[in-house]
């Protein structure tokens, strides 16, 4: 990963507004934390590129709204034994 912040934000918000991916699945890509992605995309990136900061602010409002039923979704599974 670049040492430059403001690029690495980029980089991350980038992949976060095309893919619709989570803070956690963008973590996972890019071998980092989640807490360094989400730091990078709410503080650093809306300093860097706030009309990148505002599509990656949608997703991200899309994913804390539907993290309830991934969550249900998930303990079904745990306890059908999928």
């Amino acid at each position: 990963m670049r040492s430059n912040v403001s690029v690495r934000a980029m980089e991350l918000g980038e992949y976060i507004a095309e893919t619709n991916a989570t803070v956690r699945a963008c973590a996972k890509q890019f071998k980092i934390s989640k807490s360094t992605v989400h730091k990078d995309v709410t503080e650093r990136l809306r300093r860097a590129d706030p009309e990148l900061w505002g599509r990656v602010k949608v997703v991200l409002e899309h994913n804390k709204e539907e993290r309830h039923i991934r969550g249900g979704l998930a303990t079904r599974r745990k306890y059908k034994g999928i």
